[in-house]
């Protein structure tokens, strides 16, 4: 325990509230002063029931969407007061995602998806782009595959291949909505190992929301939230 408190923070959150239409006759709030503290390396299942608040917490973190009022700190850095320039480039070279659905394009070579995070950043292609995007195909098991179409991959294929290019820029934290929900029982089991190995292997902090209790219980830490609050 000593050796966790001792990490770095990854994600600091302070009264966070999120209302729709604040202000308004017909304002709904969804979080409701929400206190979370996610440190370097940890591997945490965010679990709770559906409409419960999972998805909007994990878009605040992943600074898709701000909160109506409290404080966000993502890898050192206080972004409650950030322009969209500023948080752009904040996600773009600390957070990775990977969703229930993969989002490839279909048009492109899984190489070249992979590619997509590094190409956002620098605009241009270079070799070592290139070398990382086949360094990370290949270590999630698809280095005969890196020059197919994305629209040619099995599920499960699809889904590494967007665990490989979630991990493009080396982010710190990795938010990871449901990844295995729509795979068979063996490709969902192996994208989780590859999540785990990846946080043991580069201290990647990984957020994993999952509704599967066994892959929750196979997780460091459970963050439980229940009506717009963390309850565990």
């Amino acid at each position: 325990m000593a050796e966790a408190a001792a990490q770095p923070v990854v994600v600091g959150l302070q009264a966070v509230r999120k209302a729709y239409n604040a202000g308004t006759a017909i304002e709904t709030e969804v979080l409701h002063g929400i206190d979370l503290t996610v440190r370097r390396g940890e591997f945490c299942a965010v679990v709770g029931p559906s409409g419960s608040g999972k998805s909007t917490l994990l878009n605040i973190i992943g600074l898709l969407d701000r909160p109506t009022s409290g404080l966000v700190r993502v890898c050192d850095e206080e972004t409650t007061l950030l322009g969209d320039r500023a948080l752009t480039r904040l996600r773009g070279h600390n957070i990775g995602f990977v969703f229930q659905y993969h989002h490839l394009i279909t048009a492109f070579t899984a190489l070249e998806n992979v590619m997509m995070p590094m190409l956002g950043a620098e605009e241009f292609p270079n070799q070592a782009m290139r070398t990382r995007a086949e360094v990370l195909i290949a270590s999630v098991g698809l280095a005969a595959q890196m020059n197919q179409g994305a629209g040619n991959l099995s599920g499960g294929q699809q889904q590494r291949v967007a665990v490989a290019r979630a991990l493009a820029m080396e982010p710190a934290l990795l938010l990871a909505d449901e990844p295995t929900g729509n795979l068979d029982t063996r490709s969902a089991d192996e994208v989780f190992s590859l999540l785990r190995r990846f946080n043991a292997e580069h201290g990647t902090t990984v957020l994993f929301v999952t509704h599967n209790v066994t892959m929750a219980q196979r997780c460091d830490r459970t963050i439980e939230v229940i009506d717009g609050q963390v309850t565990a």
